[in-house]
């Protein structure tokens, strides 16, 4: 009798045991963030990770609802920019997780530029929540998390240093984009944001007003900007006519991407396209 009643409490005490600590990040960018901070032991991975692929499009799958069920730290953009992923944790039942909503640490709502994780000091923000995250779940680890955060700031230092220099150089010179993607970075270099209204409605997956295109493509036209920049992931008509137009009257054209491209680190990414749209703007 003993020894069934021991078997049958095993089940219990197994469930009872700690999971291991995974994390998941909405977006491959907070992934490499969290994988610099983590270290080499913890298992983490991306939901949308392929920059070939429109992230609007994406559709969630088992598989993914089976990755925030073990996850003990979950990492979203939040801004409405990804709202499957509060649905889909809402609905994984289980163990006490801890989730990092970006777009709080921001104070960004829904309507807001959503491309968080253009700006140097959101990505430094949430590095520190990271950081603080995993010492809640694994005290034993703290030193370790709070000395890789250290390197992770101190890693900013170069780009902080070119975004200053290339502000020196450009503050004040107008550009214009399909979609607000490269929006908080473009502020940050004090360049001059033409055709926003335009951007958002392409943002918000709404027709933008006749009076907006025709103001755009006059921009092009007269060449009042020095670069156009575009999603690289997500291109419809309207905006490839655009890059038409550009391309017919020699306005430099930068493609920035909402998700990572593999094998860069957030840092190597953000410089590389710093680089792109330098080139662009000192073009003749």
């Amino acid at each position: 009798m003993r020894r069934r009643t021991l078997l049958a409490a095993l089940p219990a005490l197994a469930a009872a045991a700690p999971l291991p600590i995974a994390i998941v990040a909405g977006e491959n960018m907070y992934a490499d963030i969290a994988r610099q901070i983590a270290g080499p032991d913890l298992p983490v991975s991306a939901i949308l990770s392929n920059p070939d692929e429109d992230p609007h499009l994406f559709e969630a799958s088992p598989a993914v609802a089976r990755a925030l069920a073990a996850a003990r730290l979950v990492i979203v953009n939040g801004a409405d920019y990804d709202p499957w992923l509060p649905k889909l944790l809402r609905a994984a039942r289980g163990h006490d997780r801890k989730v990092i909503d970006v777009s709080a640490l921001a104070h960004k709502k829904p309507g807001d530029n959503p491309h968080l994780w253009y700006s140097v000091d959101i990505v430094a923000a949430t590095a520190q929540a990271i950081a603080g995250s995993l010492s809640a779940i694994d005290p034993a680890g703290k030193t370790g998390y709070a000395s890789r955060l250290l390197a992770f700031q101190d890693s900013l230092a170069p780009l902080r240093g070119q975004i200053a220099a290339l502000r020196t150089r450009f503050a004040g010179q107008s550009v214009t984009a399909t979609e607000p993607v490269f929006g908080y970075m473009a502020a940050a270099l004090g360049l001059l944001m033409r055709n926003e209204r335009f951007q958002l409605a392409v943002m918000n997956e709404t027709e933008p007003r006749p009076s907006d295109v025709a103001a755009f493509e006059a921009d092009l036209r007269q060449h009042r900007v020095r670069a156009l920049l575009y999603n690289s992931q997500a291109t419809d008509s309207a905006a490839r006519r655009l890059l038409d137009i550009a391309r017919a009257e020699h306005v430099p054209v930068v493609g920035v991407s909402e998700t990572m491209p593999a094998g860069k680190t957030w840092q190597s990414w953000m410089a590389s396209q710093l680089d792109a749209l330098a080139a662009a703007l000192q073009a003749p």
